[in-house]
């Protein structure tokens, strides 16, 4: 029986997507992932057939339990071991049962971008959660996050830390990133809490 691949197919753009990932895609019958990660991938999924992940995920496990005869594999934004449908996958399939191919996750390439490392940085998401920013700052120098349009906006982060005295940290917003229409902004905590841009899809690195 053939193994379940579980693909990261990196921060977007294909330029920064592996060969690996994309020989193991042509290789494959079937592709599952969201419609516009496969859409994405345009020739690479040609004459493949295509599963889209739904709200309803245990559709996904249904058809996969269906097609185990095919060679499939399901492909997912930035690396496979950051906040990824691997975590779910694992819930239903071992691990004897999955090949896992990484990628390069938004975070990554956004500390790249910026030209720092993060080794020393407190990564997470903070997508619809309570997160302590004051906290982590104060013991970090760095953290890099995944954001959200709403709860955890660039803006009411900077407005968290400003009210608790980082007025001068710098935090870095990345936007659309590895995209023709890419934007880094760089801001002080205390300009960026009354920017009145709305930020599109976004990763934020906020630095002490």
């Amino acid at each position: 029986m053939e193994k379940i691949k579980i693909l990261g197919l990196g921060p977007g753009n294909l330029d920064y997507t592996l060969p690996i990932v994309l020989k193991k895609i042509e290789e494959s019958d079937v592709i599952i992932g969201g419609k516009r990660h496969l859409e994405s991938l345009g020739k690479y999924t040609k004459n493949k057939e295509h599963f889209y992940i739904s709200a309803d995920l245990s559709k996904v496990i249904e058809f996969i339990n269906e097609n185990r005869d095919k060679k499939i594999s399901l492909v997912v934004s930035g690396d496979t071991g950051f906040y990824s449908f691997l975590a779910f996958i694992k819930k239903h399939f071992c691990d004897s049962e999955l090949e896992v191919v990484a990628g390069i996750s938004s975070l990554q390439y956004m500390f790249a971008k910026i030209s720092d490392f993060w080794n020393d940085a407190y990564i997470s998401s903070v997508h619809g959660k309570n997160f302590d920013y004051v906290s982590k700052l104060s013991e970090y120098e760095k953290i890099g996050l995944l954001t959200d349009f709403s709860k955890n906006t660039p803006q009411n982060i900077a407005k968290k830390l400003f009210e608790n005295g980082f007025e001068n940290a710098k935090i870095f917003v990345g936007e659309n990133l590895s995209y023709e229409n890419e934007k880094i902004y760089e801001f002080k905590v205390s300009k960026l809490k009354d920017y009145e841009k709305k930020f599109g899809m976004n990763v934020v690195i906020i630095k002490r």
